[in-house]
């Protein structure tokens, strides 16, 4: 069983959504076939911290973007954007399918030191969603810095390839003068969770003078990188396969031992 993810390392036209949905779908339409495309956090503005003047709702133009996206390429296409929603504004994932349905996940651990605490309201529920067979767990940016967050409870039974999820997937605009966190927690993740990483950041130089670096990643469950891209723009698509993973976790059961706990 086998999963196709591209990657979609890219810079942001700030705070343009109309352009950044043109430059996107361009680079969409150039993958030649694939199952799940990620985009970065925030794809259709930058990190910006003007929900007022730039956040849509879930029937605005970028949600319908998605969809006829999704549906005319017959991929699932998932990144984050700004949503309001009765008087809150969400960084929120949307995990949208090629019929039009969607699931959403909206930003739990919200970057205080940019301020995006004072504008976003955070979201309580995790989101793992299923495709082809794969379960995925879907996480935005600063989410990488709390294991709790991404910790896979320990398999009910003694069959330690049942577990919550199998890939985790963050999306970010992680800056590059902290990228040395970056890379290292997608690895520390999974190797924790034993599972498939998927990191997917932005490039270039926002509108607040920050440079970001990219460093887009795959990480197998036992920590090693699949692929690696820093600095440029780069449409990357690789196949995971499901027999790798449970082979990892039938010759490490590690997971059996890991500590019971709740999140509430």
């Amino acid at each position: 069983m086998s999963l196709q993810i591209s990657l979609i390392q890219t810079d942001l036209h700030w705070e343009d959504k109309a352009a950044n949905r043109a430059m996107l779908e361009q680079k969409i339409e150039s993958i030649p076939h694939t199952q799940v495309v990620v985009l970065p956090e925030m794809f259709s503005t930058g990190f910006s911290m003007q929900p007022a003047l730039l956040a849509e709702t879930m029937e605005g133009p970028t949600v319908q973007w998605m969809k006829e996206v999704a549906t005319k390429n017959k991929i699932i296409l998932t990144g984050s954007l700004i949503i309001k929603e009765a008087d809150a504004y969400y960084n929120r994932l949307i995990w949208m399918l090629p019929n039009g349905q969607y699931g959403t996940y909206d930003k739990r651990h919200l970057f205080a030191f940019a301020n995006e605490d004072a504008q976003y309201t955070p979201g309580n529920k995790r989101l793992i969603t299923s495709v082809n067979g794969w379960k995925l767990h879907m996480q935005v940016c600063y989410d990488l810095r709390f294991p709790v967050w991404a910790r896979q409870s320990p398999p009910k039974d003694e069959d330690a390839r049942e577990t919550e999820y199998d890939v985790l997937v963050n999306v970010a605009n992680w800056p590059q003068r902290r990228s040395l966190a970056w890379k290292t927690l997608l690895q520390a993740r999974a190797i924790e969770n034993q599972c498939f990483v998927v990191g997917v950041n932005r490039v270039g130089t926002d509108g607040k003078g920050i440079y970001h670096s990219g460093d887009s990643m795959v990480i197998d469950p036992l920590g090693e990188i699949l692929y690696h891209k820093t600095d440029e723009e780069d449409i990357f698509t690789i196949t995971l396969h499901k027999t790798k993973l449970d082979e990892v976790r039938t010759k490490f059961p590690f997971l059996r031992d890991a500590d019971g706990f709740g999140i509430y």
